[in-house]
């Protein structure tokens, strides 16, 4: 910093000082906007989703305003429906047993309690009779349900028998574990409790012990792991199908394994790959580096790799002539998104656009519209918008009162740089608008990491990969995790190898599912009811 009185001319330290101000100026700017985005997280409402007013607005009116001529015509138009606010009316309670709204369907079972009136104590049995009933329902939960199963397999012997006596008894039970002490509806159980649930293991120990069950908390983990080892072949094999898919979405969250050193564990990455038939499949690595998209993905993969503005992906595709690589609108409307505290009519300008591209693959989705007509859909409505939007972009980085720094230049430099990939859509009708598909399958890694917050190896990561691939797939497939994995628990070891794709969910759910194989507990609560 320069001092006044010195050799220096005054003019140059006027200078000076005028850029130091300046520059502290642009700092303070800074820091305001990070405390008013971290406030945002705290207390704000975090959600993307933008309101267009009702009724929406016209395209072409939509452009003009934003001084851009429209190069197509607006969307069909849209049903206007008017109404009077009146009085609530009573609230829908079709296929409901109470008045309280309470729906189940038949898989609840149900215990039914017999409530005699006290004066019935009175009155002779041959004077009684049963002219109607009322019935009341209520919700109920046993606080635990482990149950010891015991099997007693008698010895038999026949007396009648020439010479020695034979003795006969029948086989002992099959089990998923050899040697275990567990039945697969505890497997099956477990894993779902941790994986879908996220209720760590150490509390599922908890709960056993409320229930009268005295076992090691590491016989648990000992008994997961073995599961999920069984399991990983059906993985490998939905993996396969995942990288015939002609669109692949891919993203990367992290995840805590492994020691690094006391009280610090090593940050690696779970890689979600979502396919063209409803699937997903996570792998690990120890690293976020860009040669793992190419170890994932392989040499052999063709196609459009879908996915966010990390460069690995960018790099995989360059290195591949047969991969085109498209990018996520939605993660470059995060950038602008965050430029609006600092340019809020820009930002707001340039969200509106992306708004109205959200609103034709909205329209899209509702005419249910695919193929040919999707393409011609985007052409025709899209594709306007996309070129006003790069009008609107470049207009804003002439500017030249924004600096650098400002968020605004940041999400423009991220577009701009991307603006083949985010066009990509235009010319592929399968490749969604953005990734967000992908990003609802990583929010059980996202909410287990709250719950059990890291693995404790390498290892434990890994199986985290492999059972998820299921539990996900299961959930994008409408399949019940608990009954899938019941079922396959018991049909892995006798289902041909070669045929190990049967047991995916995608294709499990078309071949096992009407009949699929229970648990001895099961089958015993379905006699009992």
């Amino acid at each position: 910093m320069l001092q006044a009185g010195s050799a220096v001319p005054e003019s140059d330290i006027n200078a000076a000082l005028r850029a130091e101000i300046l520059a502290l100026k642009e700092e303070l700017t800074e820091l305001r906007r990070q405390v008013a985005w971290f406030n945002r997280q705290l207390f704000g409402d975090t959600s993307e989703k933008r309101h267009l007013p009702d009724p929406p607005p016209d395209q072409a009116d939509l452009l003009a305003s934003l001084g851009l001529k429209p190069d197509a015509g607006p969307p069909p138009a849209m049903e206007k429906i008017t109404y009077q606010r009146r009085k609530r009316g009573p609230k829908n309670r079709d296929g409901a047993v109470n008045e309280s709204g309470l729906r189940f369907d038949e898989t609840v079972p149900v215990e039914t309690i017999v409530l005699m009136p006290p004066e019935a104590d009175g009155i002779p049995e041959d004077r009684r009779e049963v002219v109607g009933e009322k019935v009341t329902h209520r919700l109920a939960q046993r606080p635990g349900s482990h149950v010891i199963l015991k099997y007693v397999r008698p010895v038999i012997m026949d007396r009648a028998a020439v010479g020695k006596a034979k003795l006969h008894t029948a086989p002992a039970p099959a089990n998923v574990l050899d040697r275990s002490i567990a039945d697969v509806s505890l497997l099956g159980g477990m894993l779902v409790d941790k994986f879908v649930y996220h209720l760590p293991l150490h509390r599922q120990h908890q709960r056993m012990a409320d229930c009268g069950v005295r076992l090691s908390r590491s016989t648990l983990s000992v008994l997961v792991g073995r599961t999920i080892d069984l399991l990983e072949p059906i993985r490998e094999a939905q993996y396969r199908s995942v990288l015939q898919s002609a669109v692949v979405g891919m993203d990367e969250t992290p995840i805590r394994a492994g020691r690094k050193a006391k009280g610090k564990m090593r940050r690696g990455q779970l890689w979600p790959v979502y396919g063209d038939r409803n699937e997903m499949v996570f792998k690990y690595t120890e690293s976020r580096e860009h040669r793992h998209v190419r170890e994932i993905l392989g040499d052999d993969f063709t196609g459009t790799l879908l996915s966010d503005g990390f460069g690995g992906y960018a790099s995989f595709a360059e290195m591949l002539a047969a991969v085109t690589h498209a990018c996520c609108w939605s993660h470059a409307r995060r950038k602008f998104e965050a430029a609006l505290d600092a340019e809020p009519e820009a930002a707001d300008h340039t969200l509106a656009l992306i708004g109205l591209l959200y609103a034709h693959e909205k329209w899209i989705r509702e005419k249910e519209l695919s193929g040919e007509a999707k393409l011609a859909y985007r052409t025709r409505h899209s594709l306007p918008v996309v070129k006003a939007f790069w009008d609107w972009c470049d207009r804003q980085c002439r500017r030249h009162d924004l600096l650098p720094s400002n968020p605004l230049s940041k999400a423009l430099h991220y577009a701009m740089t991307r603006k083949g990939s985010l066009q990509v859509f235009l010319s592929d009708p399968d490749v969604p608008l953005d990734t967000n598909h992908v990003e609802r399958g990583v929010r059980p890694i996202a909410v287990g990491r709250k719950n059990w917050m890291f693995c404790w190896t390498e290892v434990g990561a890994h199986r985290v990969a492999v059972i998820q691939s299921l539990l996900v797939t299961c959930r994008m497939q409408g399949i019940d995790p608990y009954t899938y994995l019941v079922d396959v628990l018991q049909r892995i070891g006798r289902h041909p190898a070669k045929d190990v794709i049967d047991l995916t969910p995608r294709v499990w759910k078309e071949k096992f599912r009407d009949d699929p194989l229970k648990s001895d507990l099961d089958r015993i609560g379905d006699t009992l009811h």
